[in-house]
């Protein structure tokens, strides 16, 4: 079932979804199951699953010279989503980026998917690899997630990159995109951000969900940024607990958002990790709360393999 229907069905009904991310290339996938378990109790009707790009390592030669390695730390999205399928029986979403595939790597990459019977994907540009400053597309590659919404799309309208293949099978994927309630890091202002989201729109995505914030009146503000400029689709909100010290200063630097003080404070008097979890599950718990009052129809917490502080959350919510 797509997103969208999934929120119909909900008769304005919350539901509970999270996300997870594949394991360290090595392990095996019942590190995802043990993840999941704990949570299937809250009824998902779905679960997102990250996809992540290839890496560059530098590795010294005895003769002194540098040679370049490509290494992929944790495969395995679209084998995940199957399985999450097979044997949860709820929708898994992967996540599919510009970054790393041509277009011919991702009409590939979408053909899997629908043999698969996956039915919604979240289209992301992607960051840029660790060893460069900027994101950098495939030489034969899509350049914003703007253009891959149109290249799936297309795929939905029967429209291959082939253009002499005949008598071709659409796919039905519903699109999900992101959305940045404290603006995307190279955006130059919140309006250009909300303008280029209103053009994956028209190129076809059907909901966005955001980036990860921590003061619910950013979203609202964002909800009627998007609202005013005509953006009517479905917005989900990410969600996510603290849970150690350093995060104040991790999550700011790499996810560019801002935390209130007054969660800054508690963090800070909270005598270690375990205190400072339970202030994250609080605060996040109080987000929930004010979110469901709102009708937002669903919550999206990302748990980064990570259920027991989710968990706790949902049990106060759903």
């Amino acid at each position: 079932m797509k997103v969208t229907e999934h929120i119909e069905n909900a008769n304005g009904k919350t539901q509970f979804t999270f996300e997870i991310l594949p394991p360290l290339k090595g392990q095996n996938i019942q590190s995802i199951f043990d993840s999941i378990d704990p949570l299937m109790e809250f009824k998902p009707p779905f679960i997102d699953v990250t996809y992540h790009r290839e890496e560059y390592e530098y590795k010294e030669l005895p003769s002194g010279l540098l040679e370049k390695k490509v290494v992929k730390k944790r495969p395995g999205t679209v084998g995940i989503c199957s399985a999450i399928q097979n044997k949860y029986q709820v929708d898994a979403i992967p996540h599919i980026l510009c970054g790393g595939f041509t277009k011919e790597d991702t009409e590939n990459f979408l053909i899997d998917l629908d043999f698969l019977g996956i039915q919604n994907v979240v289209a992301l540009r992607g960051d840029a690899v660790k060893s460069e400053i900027y994101f950098k597309p495939e030489r034969e590659g899509n350049n914003y997630a703007t253009e891959l919404v149109t290249q799936i799309a297309n795929l939905n309208n029967g429209i291959y990159l082939d253009d002499h293949l005949q008598n071709t099978s659409a796919t039905n994927f519903c699109i999900g995109v992101a959305g940045y309630p404290e603006k995307h890091m190279e955006a130059p202002s919140m309006d250009s951000d909300i303008y280029f989201l209103k053009q994956k729109i028209k190129n076809g995505a059907e909901y966005i969900v955001t980036q990860l914030f921590f003061d619910n009146q950013k979203f609202f503000d964002f909800v009627a940024k998007c609202r005013k400029e005509g953006i009517a689709v479905p917005i989900i909100p990410g969600l996510k607990p603290i849970a150690t010290k350093k995060q104040l200063n991790l999550i700011p630097h790499r996810f560019k958002v801002d935390i209130p003080d007054d969660l800054i404070m508690e963090v800070v008097r909270a005598k270690d990790n375990d205190a400072v979890r339970q202030v994250g599950i609080e605060w996040c718990t109080a987000q929930s709360k004010e979110l469901v009052k709102a009708g937002i129809p669903v919550l999206h917490y990302y748990s980064m393999g990570k259920p027991d502080n989710i968990k706790a959350i949902a049990k106060e919510i759903f």
